[in-house]
């Protein structure tokens, strides 16, 4: 009697094998919080080029880090570059495998090449290659920073805004134009479209004592720029709260892919982002912008 091994398509007792459908990552509704404890894709704004966003560390305050999406073999990468994630949370360390991450900011093209190591410079070189042909076919344009002797006006706009909505300061990473919405697409991106758009309610800049809160005294003889949002609906402050487009908004079930970019305003740690005049005019650089290039 001769045995019959058994088919690549079944078991050693004779049965099939049914190939498991792969389940994609979701995240229930009705959870606390809608973000995806995974890499955030995403990409640099300085060169075009795929990043990933991941939480480093497990401490009270979080820190977001750009890592490289993929992994690298530990003989081109430097001991101090060397990252790796467990858990959807990235470590600045390695974890004894032949493999690992690297952060963003040491290969981004648009960045010093002279502190590249010299066995990533073809990595560096073909990432440049990238950015390059992002350019050309439209795909990404690159910021412009604007230098002291450019003569054409810019409007005056505070780097770090303070918000106010629903009562309470929030102080914004970046410029109300620019604030960008958290909530994930279909092809699994981070949404493009920000909050301040054509159609939807704007806020009023207004000059305000130094305070962080209702009910605390103000800072004496000290006011300060805030962008407020408590005259509009309450749905449109949740839906700034949230940090989400007029379209994700009304799409709840969509997953986050960041966490909202609000932190609560002390007059005290944020005293260099209060600006003491209102930014709704439009000025010409001068000599005088690289000392004050954060001031409105």
């Amino acid at each position: 009697m001769r045995s019959t091994p058994p088919s690549a398509a079944r078991r050693w007792d004779g049965s099939s094998i049914a190939p498991r459908p792969r389940r994609l990552l979701r995240v229930s509704p009705d959870g606390a919080s809608r973000l995806l404890r995974c890499g955030q894709r995403d990409r640099c704004r300085e060169c075009g080029n795929r990043i990933e966003w991941y939480h480093r560390g497990t401490g009270p305050r979080q820190h977001l880090v750009r890592l490289h999406p993929d992994e690298l073999p530990t003989d081109h990468v430097p001991v101090a570059c060397r990252w790796h994630v467990s858990s959807g949370v990235a470590y600045p360390a390695g974890d004894g495998s032949n493999w690992c991450r690297l952060p963003h900011a040491v290969l981004c093209p648009a960045r010093d090449a002279d502190a590249v190591p010299a066995g990533l410079a073809g990595l560096r070189r073909a990432l440049a290659v990238t950015t390059r042909r992002l350019i050309d076919t439209g795909a990404f344009t690159p910021a412009r920073h604007p230098t002291p002797a450019d003569p054409v006006a810019r409007p005056c706009r505070p780097a770090r805004p303070i918000v106010q909505l629903l009562y309470v300061r929030y102080l914004a990473s970046r410029p109300v134009e620019e604030i960008q919405c958290v909530a994930q697409t279909r092809r699994r991106d981070r949404c493009t479209s920000p909050l301040l758009t054509p159609h939807s309610p704007v806020g009023t800049w207004r000059l305000t004592p130094v305070t962080a809160v209702g009910g605390q005294l103000p800072l004496p003889a000290d006011v300060m720029a805030v962008y407020d949002l408590n005259r509009v609906s309450y749905s449109e402050q949740m839906r700034w709260r949230a940090q989400r487009c007029p379209q994700h908004a009304a799409a709840p079930t969509a997953a986050d892919l960041a966490l909202a970019d609000w932190e609560p305003f002390d007059p005290l740690r944020h005293h260099e982002h209060t600006h003491s005049r209102l930014p709704n005019r439009a000025r010409r650089p001068g000599p005088s912008d690289s000392a004050h290039a954060s001031r409105p």
